[in-house]
């Protein structure tokens, strides 16, 4: 998802909003824009033709920083995990939280108007990475 905001915090690029499928899997992302400084989301699978929510997500400035902030109820016993926006990465959106057990980095790499790169990395940049499609 592919968001610049600029210091007065409006979206330069709102690539995020919609409904995203990751590639060979019944597995979606979907963002709603809010307003021109938040975008919520959230992901779900698809079992037995039945949605399951895995996680709440959201992106919006706080304390003018752009945080992606994701809440998976099976993890981190339901609580919400910061990550800021690394303005130093310029090819994609790197949202980091380097005290963070893993993941610390979340970043989404845009390839072209309906295919995203996103990459979930731990200690050394090591991690796993997949493509989501606009649907």
């Amino acid at each position: 998802m592919l968001i610049v905001f600029t210091s007065c915090g409006q979206s330069k690029i709102a690539f995020i909003e919609g409904t995203w499928k990751v590639e060979n899997k019944e597995q979606y992302e979907v963002w709603n824009k809010i307003d021109s400084k938040t975008y919520e989301g959230y992901g779900y699978k698809l079992k037995d033709g039945q949605k399951k929510r895995t996680e709440v997500l959201s992106i919006s400035e706080i304390q003018g920083n752009l945080t992606y902030e994701a809440t998976v109820p099976s993890q981190n016993e339901g609580a919400t995990i910061p990550f800021v926006h690394n303005e130093s990465v310029t090819d994609a959106i790197s949202f980091e939280n380097l005290t963070h057990d893993f993941p610390k980095k979340i970043i989404y790499k845009q390839l072209n108007d309906v295919e995203i790169q996103v990459q979930v990395l731990g200690d050394n940049d090591q991690g796993f990475s997949y493509k989501i499609i606009k649907q």
